[in-house]
């Protein structure tokens, strides 16, 4: 009996990653100590309001700003709208939790406000009069000015193709340009907007820095502190069945929402490339001045806060062993996105010469994956390598494997591999959907087996969309805190690791270098990304 090399190779990568999303509902019946009843009786209801207020309050500000932006720069033209149009997706180097680090710096006492004020006019009592911005109300600011740009994306790619037919419906109909926007524009791209606020969703239940840092009690922090604080991984796990719960519950609202409805529109003259219009005057300045203040709050601000500090205290660069950080980062990074592209390529191309429907079943769960916040990977990878280990490896006399797994570059690695494997198997999937299936027939009619044809007609063809793999996986691992925190090996630390430290020892200042890096590093893999994300046919 031939061995199915493609088949087998799929099924293996497909169980490995859902491997954790079971240990997480498995595990949720294993007793707990008594410290899940304290926290039952005490602050888990805190946990879950908190939780949900914070994911509100963040998906209603999201959707304003970056549907917002996004529809300006899609249906007009006014000063610097061509550069908005990138640079409106740079927050994504500021992760949520560098972001509050900035916000406290500069609206704490005798911060970076009290400062400016002071230099402009003289020594006064300014503290009572600067807005402090901490709690929920700091969390939320953090997380909506770091992660608008997924709706700002995916809104704008939705606008840029709509028909002009849809606009000139709504003229024909006498409506203004604010009732054709709520009325027909937006309806027409809700797909894409709650597409990008899913991904908002799904980030902001997985936050651990900025909420951690502002001390605000959410189901994230709680399975963080449940393992880290009171060793128990069962109660963890419980927690993250919870936390689960939400996320699940947010897809199922969500399609039950739009059940039946449609977001296409049928017109006889086909598409019609739409006309952007110009806007000047107080029009043309009113859109700009909206832009960049969104622009200016959720890059410029974070990045002059950390550029101010570090020249503020120069001995926090000489202090920081920057190279070492740089090397650890650029290590993880390569050896993830190796592990991710070569993996999500053979994954894929099992699925499509197999066309085999447990392996699509098994497929689709493993790309639920991004779904999952890191803190509950973690979790999940050390409490399914500890069962295994003490009911496998010890039973048969074998030497354990927890120091392989846990605390190691290793299992650093396979948790980061599950996390983004969504990321890899789609950008690779959405490549691969460009290939005509005929081209594989052609190739074995060629006489080229399905390896040879893998190798050399399918990765040369991917080259774009492998690079592009590459890219988006790197800025989502130097950006990664709770994951790294909880598996990095002893005395292994990143920018992201540093930063945190340095912050939770209430040493913003020396948090501020290694922040700044963080940002700048990031900052290049958004721009070399950005030909891909906001790739336009029509301007």
């Amino acid at each position: 009996m031939r061995i199915n090399f493609w088949y087998i190779s799929s099924f293996i990568i497909s169980l490995f990653v859902i491997i954790p999303i079971l240990t997480v509902f498995s595990s949720f019946f294993e007793s707990t100590s008594n410290y899940y009843q304290v926290l039952k009786d005490t602050f888990l209801m805190e946990y879950i309001s908190n939780s949900l207020i914070l994911l509100v309050s963040v998906l209603i500000l999201t959707f304003l700003i970056g549907t917002g932006s996004a529809y300006l720069v899609s249906f007009f033209n006014f000063p610097f709208s061509n550069f908005f149009k990138w640079a409106l997706i740079l927050s994504f180097a500021v992760p949520p939790y560098i972001y509050a680090y900035s916000l406290t710096a500069f609206f704490e006492n005798y911060g970076t406000a009290y400062t400016i004020l002071k230099n402009l006019f003289g020594e006064g009592n300014y503290n009572q009069s600067i807005p402090k911005f901490d709690g929920l109300l700091g969390a939320v600011l953090s997380i909506s000015f770091s992660l608008y740009a997924y709706v700002y994306i995916l809104a704008r790619a939705s606008f840029l193709y709509q028909s002009q037919n849809i606009i000139d419906l709504g003229k024909n109909l006498g409506f203004t340009k604010f009732k054709a926007l709520y009325s027909i524009i937006l309806p027409a791209a809700r797909p894409a907007i709650v597409a990008g606020l899913s991904l908002v969703a799904m980030e902001t239940l997985a936050e651990f820095g900025a909420v951690d840092f502002f001390s605000i009690n959410t189901l994230t922090t709680g399975i963080y502190n449940s393992w880290i604080a009171f060793d128990d991984l069962a109660f963890a796990n419980r927690l993250s069945f919870f936390l689960l719960l939400f996320i699940f519950a947010l897809f199922i609202l969500e399609n039950l929402s739009r059940k039946n409805a449609k977001y296409h529109f049928n017109t006889k003259a086909g598409f019609k490339q739409k006309e952007k219009i110009q806007l000047l005057g107080k029009k043309g300045f009113l859109a700009f001045s909206f832009c960049f203040l969104i622009f200016f709050l959720s890059f410029l601000f974070p990045l002059s806060q950390m550029m101010y500090w570090t020249i503020k205290f120069p001995e926090n660069l000489f202090d920081l062993n920057a190279l070492d950080l740089l090397i650890n980062t650029l290590y993880l990074v390569t050896l993830s996105s190796l592990m991710l592209i070569i993996f999500g390529l053979i994954s894929n191309y099992g699925n499509r010469v197999n066309k085999n429907k447990t392996l699509n079943i098994l497929s689709t769960l493993s790309i639920s994956g991004y779904a999952i916040p890191g803190v509950i990977l973690a979790v999940a990878f050390i409490t399914f390598v500890a069962w295994f280990d003490n009911n496998l490896v010890k039973n048969l006399g074998f030497v354990s494997i927890k120091k392989v797994f846990i605390g190691s570059i290793l299992g650093l690695v396979l948790v980061y591999f599950v996390r983004f494997y969504s990321l890899a198997y789609n950008g690779i999937k959405s490549g691969y959907e460009k290939i005509n299936i005929s081209v594989d027939e052609s190739s074995y009619l060629l006489g080229y087996s399905k390896r040879k044809t893998f190798m050399n007609i399918h990765i040369p063809f991917l080259r774009n969309s492998l690079l592009f793999v590459g890219i988006l996986v790197s800025l989502e691992i130097i950006r990664e805190l709770p994951i790294t925190l909880i598996l990095r090996p002893f005395n292994f630390e990143t920018f992201a690791t540093t930063a945190y430290i340095s912050a939770s020892e209430d040493l913003l200042e020396a948090a501020a270098v290694p922040s700044l890096f963080l940002i700048l590093i990031a900052t290049f893999f958004i721009i070399v990304t950005s030909k891909y994300i906001l790739r336009d046919n029509n301007e």
